[in-house]
């Protein structure tokens, strides 16, 4: 049984302010994507700290040994999350990983991040595999907004742009935020926050992933970079306009750190990434690996 949402309140750092004191360790076994967010700049660095950047990418059975020696480091670690640096559905990576975790740390709460494209059709493989959350990134439900934030799609081997492609990841994430929901998985939406394009549209996009069974929102305010650099990240105003927009239908999650995909620790109280994997490194087989498809 997936753990309830009074259990992830308790116990998961992104789903209640009573786990403030709770780590998690994310863990960067997924390098490619299958959409083109405009927004998006993903990276092998170890400096930046923001979503999309992480010093490696990982191999799911490297994941154990660094499971291990986090929780030395950090024993309030009580997520294992999967958040990139690419999508978590585009191969098998996620799925293999939590299958290990599952087994060598059944204490530790499944939690991973999708853009949603492929969750409608891979959402049953979620469901069997016993992940405990699900947090999936919903940055419009109208597709002609949606196309000013994504340029394009990549579905089943085929590339499509625009407005086209924008249709097809709403319906599917959707449709997959719903069939997870209604297995009794806590679903959060996060959605970046862009306020000339997708700000007057919070409203709407809150009200339909509540509809379809969707926990918890998360409005992220745009780091302004790749093709979005001379967008104006979102000032107070406009994140309280949206807070109060969103806040009407669904509950808020205001704490976001914007982590990074390799993080590990208590977020805005420790962070032990860099010293968990300095002790890792002679183990790990640092590369990069990013794609789209």
């Amino acid at each position: 049984m997936p753990a309830s949402f009074s259990e992830l309140t308790l116990r998961h750092p992104c789903f209640g302010q009573h786990a403030a004191s709770t780590g998690r360790i994310h863990l960067p076994v997924c390098p490619g994507c299958n959409i083109a967010c405009r927004f998006c700049e993903r990276s092998i660095n170890t400096t930046e700290n923001r979503p999309g950047v992480s010093s490696c990418v990982l191999k799911p059975e490297e994941t154990i040994t660094l499971i291990k020696k986090a929780i030395e480091i950090e024993p309030e670690i009580t997520v294992a999350g999967i958040a990139g640096p690419g999508d978590t559905l585009v191969g098998d990576n996620a799925i293999k990983t939590f299958t290990l975790i599952k087994k060598e740390f059944p204490q530790l709460f499944r939690c991973m991040s999708t853009n949603g494209l492929l969750l409608s059709e891979r959402a049953e493989e979620l469901i069997e595999l016993g992940i405990d959350s699900l947090t999936v990134t919903v940055n419009a439900i109208d597709p002609e907004i949606e196309a000013q934030l994504n340029d394009y799609i990549i579905y089943h081997g085929k590339k499509i742009e625009g407005v086209e492609g924008a249709e097809i990841l709403i319906k599917n994430q959707l449709e997959g935020i719903k069939k997870i929901a209604d297995a009794g998985i806590t679903v959060k939406v996060n959605t970046v926050l862009v306020p000339s394009i997708n700000g007057k549209h919070i409203r709407d996009i809150a009200y339909a992933v509540a509809e379809v069974g969707a926990e918890k929102y998360n409005i992220i305010p745009l780091i302004p970079q790749a093709k979005l650099k001379n967008e104006k990240a979102p000032d107070c105003v406009d994140l309280e306009e949206a807070y109060e927009a969103a806040g009407k239908y669904i509950e808020l999650f205001l704490h976001c750190n914007r982590c990074r995909a390799d993080a590990i620790g208590i977020p805005g109280k420790t962070e032990v990434s860099k010293q968990v994997y300095s002790l890792f490194s002679k183990n790990v087989n640092f590369r990069e690996n990013f794609s789209h498809g």
